[in-house]
């Protein structure tokens, strides 16, 4: 099996950009503000980038199951496992873990896309800050507005995918990429000439113990340690597809730091973004997922040529989810080339049937749907899906593959430890066995633990 020919991306570069845009997405252009905001400040942002240290080798251990066995997530057990051993039942956990997640990411991502039209026609100008509440409102309230966006978002993941791993992923991706990261240093140097961009920074940079000791180090720890494995999009075998597609030139743990670099760059100037205007024009920076959609509308709508920087903002924010969108469609596509022998053409059409449907939901939830409230009032579809994939899908994924790699019932250290250091580069280095058998299981299971007794103790 693993010498039957394959799609390979044309270069590294498209390899790094491809796998860099599957893990910048929602998590870090929309979640890290706000839970930043949430959970105190720098003080968070700290304990991130240690946390994201922590989760970062979970994604040498998807690109090396991927590039060794030149398979996605479902085949790469069978592949690899020893003779005997029932690994291969778990492949699965691909499948149902990139469907669950692109759920309620086609959804949200819909609404970013509205968003850049409304922006560019203006509709926000002149509005109150209760006319621009009652703007979204209006959206969520609206199936036909929820299912446009979300329709919308689907196809273009449809008509990428089906062009081709060269031609259509990894073409598309650069372009998105490159959009991002212009767009993103304009809105910086725009927010850092604001008049409250001292006040931001400071919140934002320069840890303040009385915002770590009202909210707590571990909830904060936990909460950084969670946002670590949602920005990294580790855990669904999402980068294991993108392993198989890899060649050996090049040891994985420096591509694997290279991509790690650019996913908490693009989150840290987000929030270079975000916490300026926030201290400007007064906003409480904890406001939670509807700052976004809600909080900086209404900043745009009275800033000077706030029209253009909304557009740009919502623009950059487009391009980041669709990186991610784009990715995980093509690991369900490939999936089912993989798994069911179908046609790259068969299995886009398949899944995006399927992942319109199952889209519906979240997307109805706010409205047809919205006296479903699985966590009590104000919780809707979204609330459960994000909990699903955030709390169980990539921690306990995460769990499973690094097992596999450092249990003698699996692949085994040494298989894995020959190919991550396979080509030239980084190294992994002989203490993270230990690490990854002793440490990083445990603090999932933590996390795990953690993430039932936040949701359900208040």
């Amino acid at each position: 099996m693993a010498s039957e020919v394959r799609e390979s991306l044309a270069s590294r570069l498209g390899f790094l950009l491809v796998s860099a845009g599957c893990a910048i997405g929602l998590g870090n252009v929309w979640r890290f503000p706000y839970i930043t905001g949430q959970y105190g400040g720098a003080w968070f942002v700290i304990l991130f980038i240690v946390c994201t240290f922590l989760v970062m080798p979970v994604m040498i251990v998807e690109f090396s199951i991927g590039r060794a066995s030149r398979r996605n997530l479902g085949l790469a057990y069978h592949v690899l496992e020893p003779k005997g051993t029932k690994w291969h039942r778990l492949g699965w956990w691909a499948i149902v873990g990139s469907y669950c997640l692109l759920m309620f990411y086609v959804v949200v991502t819909g609404w970013l896309l509205l968003y850049c039209w409304y922006m560019l026609t203006g509709s926000f100008t002149g509005l109150d800050p209760a006319a621009v509440g009652q703007f979204f409102g209006d959206i969520l309230g609206s199936p036909a507005q929820q299912i446009l966006g979300m329709t919308l978002t689907v196809l273009i993941a449809f008509c990428v995918c089906i062009a081709g791993l060269q031609n259509g992923v990894e073409r598309v991706v650069k372009i998105l990429m490159a959009g991002l990261f212009v767009t993103l240093i304009a809105l910086v140097c725009k927010s850092l000439t604001l008049d409250g961009a001292g006040k931001g920074l400071e919140f934002y940079l320069m840890p303040n113990f009385e915002n770590m000791q009202k909210t707590g180090f571990l909830n904060i720890f936990s909460a950084a340690l969670n946002q670590s494995f949602f920005a990294l999009s580790v855990g669904i075998g999402a980068m294991t597809v993108f392993g198989s597609y890899l060649k050996k030139e090049k040891s994985l743990p420096g591509e694997v730091l290279i991509i790690t670099g650019l996913d908490f760059m693009v989150a840290i100037l987000s929030g270079l973004i975000i916490f300026p205007v926030c201290f400007t024009y007064g906003v409480e920076p904890g406001a939670g997922p509807g700052l976004v959609f809600v909080t900086l509308p209404n900043i745009f709508a009275n800033m000077s040529a706030g029209r253009l920087w909304g557009f740009l903002f919502f623009l950059f924010m487009s391009c980041a989810a669709l990186t991610t969108v784009i990715a995980v469609f093509e690991n369900m596509v490939n999936y089912f080339i993989d798994v069911f022998k179908t046609s790259r053409r068969t299995a886009n059409i398949i899944n995006g049937i399927l992942l319109w449907i199952l889209a519906l939901p979240c997307a109805l939830g706010f409205n047809l749907w919205s006296s479903f409230q699985p966590f009590g009032p104000g919780s809707s579809v979204l609330d459960l899906e994000d909990f699903i994939v955030s709390n169980h899908l990539l921690p306990l994924g995460s769990f499973i593959l690094v097992l596999f790699c450092t249990l003698r019932s699996g692949w085994g250290w040494d298989n894995f430890e020959r190919e991550a250091n396979t080509g030239v580069g980084l190294k992994l280095h002989k203490c993270m066995r230990f690490y990854l058998r002793w440490i990083l299981p445990p603090l999932i299971i933590f996390l795990f633990v953690i993430g039932y007794i936040d949701k359900f103790s208040k």
